[in-house]
């Protein structure tokens, strides 16, 4: 009995079983090239119009494949201009850093020739000093050279890369802002909608600092992008300013 249920089956057409899988997921037999060619070729007129529509299928099927992969390609292009465009403008801010023939120069020259090549609208250099805010700070002429550069009490650097959450945060942090600390981007804060953090190590024996590139555009900088280009920046820079302040 199951033998003439299953000979019956065969000649009704195909197997239940492979029938209702076809149905659930018809990419079994439109994503399988061997199977569509072979449905596409065949001379059986008695499915000339299944034949006919599953070559419209087939088209549709790959028209939308080359529409991804054109849209995909056109993603990659843009990804390798921009990650080109980006290694230049670091390029050229580091040939910049190195031009100043007085630290003044090299201070003042951050929050305009610098920041205009890295384009950005605001760049400040965070140092720490336990005597921050008082007459008897080290730093208060570096201080009063430029708005570039702001004296913070320790632990501030690690306090505005963490957020004041609990979390360790690698040596760059991105972000977009609501608003901006005035702390750091001074009268430039109300402008300010991402900023880029760079931790600084200058040495044994000194406290911790900051680079912070402030941005106008709230996409500037932002969570998830890469940051090699920003990490080498940062790197390159507190090697020069560590010889600025040795």
């Amino acid at each position: 009995m199951q033998d003439a249920a299953a000979n019956s089956e065969h000649e009704a057409g195909l197997p239940t079983a492979l029938r209702q899988r076809i149905l659930a997921d018809p990419g079994l037999v439109l994503d399988d090239e061997e199977v569509m060619t072979a449905l596409l070729t065949a001379t059986d007129l008695r499915h000339g119009l299944n034949v006919v529509d599953l070559r419209d299928v087939a088209l549709a099927r790959l028209e939308e494949r080359h529409a991804r992969m054109v849209e995909t390609h056109r993603m990659v292009l843009a990804a390798a201009y921009e990650n080109i465009a980006g290694t230049r403008r670091i390029q050229r801010a580091i040939l910049a850093l190195l031009e100043p023939l007085d630290f003044t120069t090299f201070i003042t020259s951050l929050g305009t020739g610098i920041a205009a090549t890295l384009g950005v609208e605001s760049v400040r250099l965070v140092l720490e000093s336990s005597a921050a805010g008082s007459d008897g700070d080290p730093l208060t002429d570096l201080s009063s050279i430029s708005e570039t550069v702001r004296i913070m009490p320790p632990g501030s650097v690690e306090a505005e890369m963490t957020g004041g959450r609990n979390v360790h945060p690698g040596p760059i942090v991105l972000r977009q802002l609501a608003s901006a600390h005035e702390a750091l981007h001074g009268q430039k804060a109300e402008w300010i909608k991402s900023e880029a953090l760079i931790r600084l190590d200058l040495g044994a024996g000194r406290l911790p600092a900051m680079l912070v590139l402030g941005a106008e555009d709230p996409h500037k900088f932002r969570p998830g992008q890469g940051t090699e280009l920003l990490e080498f920046f940062g790197k390159a820079f507190e090697r020069i300013l560590r010889r600025w302040l040795a």
